[in-house]
């Protein structure tokens, strides 16, 4: 089974690129963030026509979160993280696929720092550690993937160099602090376990030629929880789609996992809400 993640940055506008790539690759499992479409307009018809059940997220003109499915729905069990019912900001789904639970996630972005947007990103981080800390020990595969806006240190491995990027909300060390708390809890990095040390970036900023110049940060992660850990047998990111003709500034990670179990279906009548 292939899981993917991949920050469209605008759904509609990258529909070509969003088929073409899934025609490609043809991943099981695809998690979407930055779709900046209403419900309304999310596109589900191109993509029940290219084979994928569909749930998603919108909001207006920023955020949203989808979970596709090859040839299947997605049975949801959660939409948005709990903690604060008086954030309306759509960032958090959560499904069963095949026997996986899948949690897609944008974790916020947090610029300007200090300010009350860094205040917000490390608050939803805290959420997010309290809800994955109700799903790592599950007797199911669990993956938690998405943007997380986190780049986890300042190796090569990670962010082509930190010079231009030091004052980021994304390697400030809360930002960096909540995230090895939450792989404390028992999470695997798919690609940092499986390539340690390479640089496999996942987002290229528009500005200042940094795609041509490889001058990426790796910022899109898939979390497993052990169960899912031990069926890990591949992980990479599809970086030729950043060079496609109008792309989103992401591309795709992704991991595969060997046969799972069926058990996240019947746990998922249990968290629904």
């Amino acid at each position: 089974m292939k899981i993917a993640t991949f920050n469209v940055n605008g759904i509609n506008g990258r529909m070509p690129v969003l088929l073409a790539w899934l025609q490609q690759a043809q991943p099981d499992i695809v998690c979407l963030q930055e779709l900046k479409c209403t419900d309304e307009s999310f596109p589900r018809q191109a993509l029940e026509d290219a084979g994928y059940g569909a749930l998603w997220s919108g909001q207006k003109a920023w955020n949203g979160v989808a979970i596709l499915a090859r040839g299947s729905q997605p049975l949801e069990s959660r939409r948005g993280l709990p903690g604060d019912p008086k954030d309306t900001q759509s960032r958090y789904l959560e499904a069963a696929v095949a026997g996986v639970l899948v949690g897609c996630l944008y974790l916020p972005n947090g610029n300007p720092q200090p300010g009350p947007k860094f205040d917000y990103k490390l608050a939803w981080f805290e959420r997010l550690i309290a809800h994955a800390a109700t799903l790592v020990d599950m007797a199911s595969p669990v993956v938690l993937a998405g943007d997380y806006n986190v780049v986890p240190s300042d190796d090569v491995a990670d962010i082509y160099a930190t010079r231009s990027w030091k004052d980021d909300a994304l390697l400030q060390p809360e930002s960096r602090a909540a995230w090895r708390r939450l792989l404390a809890q028992g999470w695997a990095d798919a690609i940092a376990t499986l390539h340690p040390g390479e640089p496999l970036y996942t987002f290229w900023d528009y500005m200042r030629k940094r795609w041509p110049r490889n001058a990426g940060l790796r910022i899109d992660h898939l979390l497993l929880n052990p169960s899912a850990a031990r069926l890990l047998s591949k992980a990479g990111v599809d970086r030729e789609v950043r060079g496609m003709e109008k792309a989103s500034d992401h591309a795709p990670a992704w991991a595969v996992l060997k046969a799972a179990g069926r058990g996240a279906a019947a746990a998922e009548g249990r968290r629904r809400t």
